[in-house]
């Protein structure tokens, strides 16, 4: 199993490298679009913000070579925070963005419902998956995973969505549609269940 994680210059890579190790892949992280041709996994990962990850993809030569390995080759591919919004068409932080448009939806800020929910959402709290994926196998309903985010994706379709969190209301913390998987959460920060969804992955 051959793992490239995209190094666009706005993320912890160290972290989820070691994570995706200890489940047995060969991981490589490279800033070279190239790369992706000899990939049988993708990982994107990102901590900042939209506007400034489309630029540093963009600048970097990465939007198309994501396109299509994703879309063409079929790549299984995972974004992670800041990774998973940008697989959307649209971002509205920084500005009204384009986004990669991989994973119909768009990026807002979310929108606390009681003065207990602070933005950044920061620390952990509740998944519930959908039952729809196979990224989740073996994870029960309830299970704990680290956030850090202040925005959310929401897809255009439902059918989309694999887990959802009760925090802002009820927020979209998993998306999937073939090969294209996204998680608000950080799996590489969240033990054993983060860990679980990770090799999950590995064996899609």
């Amino acid at each position: 199993m051959s793992v490239v994680i995209v190094d666009y210059g706005l993320s912890n890579l160290g972290s989820i490298r070691r994570s995706l190790e200890e489940c047995g892949a060969t991981v490589r992280v490279s800033d070279d679009p190239k790369a992706l041709r000899t990939a049988s996994r993708v990982v994107l990962p990102g901590v900042g913000s939209f506007a400034d990850g489309m630029v540093n993809l963009r600048k970097g030569g990465w939007v198309t070579a994501l396109q299509e390995a994703a879309k063409e080759e079929k790549i299984p591919l995972l974004g992670i925070c800041l990774g998973m919004q940008l697989l959307a068409d649209r971002g509205h932080e920084g500005g009204d963005i384009p986004g990669l448009g991989l994973l119909p939806g768009e990026v807002r800020r979310l929108e606390p419902h009681s003065h207990a929910e602070k933005i950044p959402h920061v620390g952990w709290n509740e998944i519930y998956p959908s039952g729809k994926s196979s990224l989740f196998n073996g994870i029960p309903d309830g299970s704990d995973f680290y956030f850090v985010h202040s925005y959310h994706l929401i897809p255009k379709y439902k059918d989309h969505v694999i887990a959802t969190t009760p925090y802002c209301g009820r927020f979209v913390s998993a998306v999937g549609t073939g090969n294209i998987f996204g998680v608000q959460f950080h799996p590489e920060k969240s033990g054993r269940p983060g860990f679980h969804v990770l090799d999950n992955f590995l064996n899609l």
